[in-house]
This record gives structure tokens, C-alpha cells and sequence, in this order.
């Protein structure tokens, strides 16, 4: 019996001494833990200065060549193809026929109406001798003078659609795409041929908001492709957009002189220099401290250690930095690396 009171006793002192070191155990743990909660973890991150800059402007864009004209010769009235006067890549001029239809059933309609003009101008003046006689009445005369009238309007009509056979060109320029070929019939409206006109050429490019209001209309542009390397075209702006696209840029269309013997065709790819080179204090940050595209810029400035997300109106790319409009200050710290590990409020710690 004493022997089992004992056994009880060492026991419950066993469990007294393992509930103990458990719970000091636990003390140590979150000890430790609350010093590792209580230190920062720091994210490291690259950061630049933005600071004013005096740069220079140059504007420098890329774009197509398009015609200067491209029309359409279509066939005014309809009819077989009796003759072709033209082959794909000729210069032809405006006004030359380029084909002629058929022509035998409008001369037949014209010498009809000539014949029923002839007949009406007869009984016009049967009835006017008549009523000089007091034998017509004037109502008839008057009648018969607008029938008259009438065949002599069918009569311009009917020469017309004759002289409509010739279809002629639109523009000059050179025959870029042939639709038909003799013996073919064509209806009115159809298309026989198209026509470039390469004596000027059309460049489109697009501004951006900063870079459009720093050209104006009649400017000379200086156009080069790598088509004729060291050979400068001139150009002269001759529209702007007044409203921006959807991608907020502004066409701009330069008119460029191609009557040289180094000619520029349709769909070359040109470069465009405006050349008005200036100097201006701009406030700058590298181009790599943007979080967002151009379009929804932003960054992250860095204040006592922390980051900020800061929402920035950008300006023209200048090389490798990029001029803030709005939202940043001379002096402000950029995050230019690292930015994938952040969110607004993440500490950091900084290098150049």
C-alpha cells in the first residue's frame, strides 16, 4: 500500500516537471518569434533621383508613303470592251482614254433621237404658220415647242452616253492594276483600271500630345529611307489632326516632293525628322522606373525607408529617360529595380 502511494507521488512530480519545461519552452519560442516580428524585413531595391535636366528636342518618327492620288476609272455606261489602250506600269495622262465599249446600239439611240428632234422641229413650225393664220390654237404651239425641247434634250443625252463609250483617266500617274481585258462586257460603275499619282507622295505619322504642339502646318520636314541611303527628300506638313485617335496620338500628314529620278514608291519605309532641335529644362526620371505603360504611368517614390505608388502624367522619351509632366518633385526617390517585389507601403532598402 506504501508502495503505491509512492509510485502515485513520483508521478505526479514527473508531470509537474514536464509541464514546466513545456512551458518554458513555449516562452523561448515566442520570444524568439516576437523578436523576429519586431525586426523589418527590408525589400532591396535600386532608386534614382528626379531631377531637372536641360535637354534637347529632336522629333523623329516613322511612317509609310502613300500616293498623293489613287482614282479609279470606271465604266460610265455599260458595254462590251471593244479596245484596251493601256498595259499594267504605263504613264498615262488625265483625260486619255485608256478603253472604248461598244458603241453601235448608242449610235443607233442618238440617230433616233436626232431623227424625233428633226420631226418635232417640222410640226413646231407647221403649227406656228398655222397660228400666225389664226389656224392653231397657241395652246398647241406650246405644246409642240416643249415636245421639241424634249427631243433636243434626248439628243445632248443620247451624244453624251455616245461620247461615254471613250473611258478615260481619272488622273495622271501610272497604271497600277488592270480589271478587264477586251471582249470582256462590263456594267456602268465597273472598274477598268487604277491609277497612282507618285508626282508627290503622303507620309502619315503620329504625334503624341507633348510633340504636336511643337509643329505647325507648312513646316519643312527632311524624309530619308534606307531605300537611298544619304539622300534627304523634303516634306511639308500639310495637316494636323485637330483631335487625337484612340491611342491618344495626333496624325500628322507630310506632303513630300517626288518628281526626282530617285522616285519614292507607294508603301516605302520612310523616316521623318522635324528638325526643330531645342534645348529645355525638363524634369526627367529613367524610363525603367515606370510600373505601368506610358498611358497609365506610375511609380514608386520612395519616403523614410517605405515605398509609395505615385500616379505620373508623362511627357516625350528622351533616350533612355522620360519627361514627367505631373505627380513628381525635383529631389523625389524613384524605385528604378525591383518594383515586382512591391506593393504600396512595402519597406525598402535602397541602392544607387
Amino acid at each position: 500500500m506504501k508502495t503505491k502511494y509512492i509510485v502515485i507521488i513520483i508521478g505526479i512530480v514527473l508531470t509537474v516537471i514536464i509541464a514546466y519545461k513545456l512551458s518554458a519552452n513555449k516562452k523561448k519560442i515566442n520570444e524568439k518569434n516576437s523578436k523576429a516580428t519586431a525586426t523589418d524585413v527590408r525589400i532591396p531595391v535600386k532608386v534614382a533621383t528626379v531631377e531637372n535636366q536641360l535637354l534637347e528636342i529632336s522629333i523623329k518618327k516613322t511612317g509609310n508613303l502613300a500616293p498623293f492620288k489613287e482614282a479609279k476609272a470606271l465604266a460610265i455606261t455599260a458595254g462590251t470592251i471593244l479596245q484596251l489602250r493601256f498595259k499594267l506600269g504605263d504613264h498615262v495622262n488625265q483625260g486619255q482614254v485608256l478603253a472604248v465599249t461598244d458603241a453601235r446600239l448608242l449610235q443607233l439611240e442618238l440617230e433616233k433621237a436626232e431623227n424625233s428632234a428633226l420631226k418635232a422641229r417640222h410640226d413646231l413650225d407647221i403649227y406656228i404658220e398655222l397660228l400666225q393664220g389664226k389656224a392653231a390654237t397657241l395652246e398647241k404651239v406650246n405644246d409642240l415647242r416643249q415636245n421639241y425641247l424634249d427631243a433636243v434634250n434626248q439628243v445632248g443625252r443620247a451624244r453624251k452616253n455616245l461620247a461615254d463609250v471613250a473611258i478615260k483617266a481619272p488622273t495622271s500617274g501610272i497604271v497600277s492594276a488592270k480589271a478587264v481585258e477586251e471582249g470582256v462586257f462590263v456594267n456602268t460603275g465597273a472598274e477598268i483600271a487604277t491609277i497612282i499619282n507618285l508626282s508627290k507622295a503622303k507620309v502619315q505619322v503620329n504625334l503624341t500630345e507633348s510633340e504636336v504642339y511643337q509643329v505647325a502646318q507648312g513646316q519643312q520636314i527632311k524624309i530619308t529611307t534606307d531605300v537611298y541611303p544619304g539622300k534627304v527628300f523634303n516634306g511639308i506638313i500639310s495637316f494636323i489632326s485637330p483631335q487625337a485617335n484612340q491611342t491618344h496620338n495626333y496624325p500628322v500628314e507630310i506632303m513630300v516632293d517626288n518628281a526626282s529620278q530617285s522616285i519614292l514608291r507607294s508603301g516605302t519605309f520612310v523616316y521623318a525628322d522635324f528638325s526643330r532641335k531645342t534645348k529645355q529644362q525638363m524634369l526627367v526620371i529613367p524610363r525603367e522606373a515606370l510600373t505601368e505603360s506610358i498611358k497609365n504611368a506610375a511609380v514608386y517614390v520612395v519616403k523614410n525607408n517605405v515605398a509609395r505608388q505615385q500616379a505620373i502624367k508623362t511627357g516625350v522619351e528622351l533616350g533612355g529617360n522620360i519627361q514627367v509632366l505631373s505627380g513628381l518633385s525635383p529631389g523625389d526617390i524613384v524605385v528604378t529595380s525591383g518594383q515586382i517585389n512591391l506593393k504600396d507601403g512595402s519597406p525598402v532598402s535602397t541602392s544607387n
